[in-house]
């Protein structure tokens, strides 16, 4: 059967380096026997690998041809472990019996966030995450406070996994090349069971200051306590959000709570 066609409207770049794809693979070797979910496998160059890991492997791909490749190309997977749909509208605590898996993918680089933001919702079941994507992801989801690339992706994962950014990967290694280079990462589950502060409000706060990054925190938490609460005249709003740790937001969220 022939290749599979890259579609742009589903930013598919499709890997062609095997050292390359068995070095993502490799990366599930930190979590030995514990099930495998792939996001769109593409033409199953990555695929390949896992199924060498002797261990369970299913694969959700969106494209119909490459469903249809897959099914006649890579008959070791199975076809009832090939699962033709969306994962960003999947229930994934029906996946593996309801148990814990590894999340893995060459990820599609125009919903890469959203495919973290979905983990996130579903981090009880998935305590490690590898796979590559846009190297300016990448740095963002691994980023230190202080840094440029700090900002709401890389603290709202934090606050859950322990990221590492593990190699950088360049354009000539895909069918088409991406304009881009990549990123492969790797998170782990942290011990944290609770945020110890109202969740949703610390992601407003988050979302609100980097909004308005280059302005101190004063100004976009005055909007959120009003222009009269003593909060304001505390100076760790003299400061600017990427100078914030997660536990200062998680700090700072205690605070807002008693102001509302």
């Amino acid at each position: 059967m022939k290749a599979v066609t890259a579609k742009k409207r589903l930013g598919q770049h499709f890997l062609t380096d095997l050292s390359i794809a068995k070095a993502i693979a490799d990366t599930v070797d930190i979590c030995a026997g514990l099930p495998v979910l792939e996001v769109g496998p593409g033409m199953g160059v990555l695929t390949r690998f896992l199924l060498e890991k002797e261990r369970p492997v299913k694969v959700v791909e969106i494209d119909e041809e490459s469903v249809t490749y897959l099914c006649k190309n890579l008959p070791q997977l199975g076809e009832e472990n090939i699962i033709p749909d969306d994962f960003l509208k999947m229930h994934l605590d029906r996946l593996f019996s309801g148990g814990q898996f590894m999340l893995i993918g060459n990820y599609p680089y125009n919903i890469s966030s959203q495919i973290f933001f979905k983990m996130l919702d579903y981090k009880e079941f998935i305590p490690y995450c590898s796979g590559m994507i846009q190297k300016e992801v990448g740095e963002r989801l691994a980023a230190s406070p202080g840094t440029k690339a700090y900002g709401i992706l890389g603290i709202l994962v934090q606050v859950w996994y322990d990221v590492e950014y593990l190699f950088t990967v360049d354009e000539n290694v895909f069918s088409p090349p991406p304009k881009v280079k990549s990123a492969v990462v790797r998170m782990t589950r942290n011990k944290r069971e609770c945020m110890e502060c109202n969740e949703e409000l610390f992601k407003r706060i988050v979302k609100s200051t980097f909004n308005q990054r280059r302005k101190k925190l004063r100004n976009s938490i005055q909007q959120i306590v009003g222009k009269e609460s003593p909060l304001l005249s505390d100076p760790i709003l003299d400061k600017r959000p990427e100078q914030l740790s997660i536990d200062d937001f998680i700090g700072l969220t205690k605070r807002v709570e008693l102001e509302l």
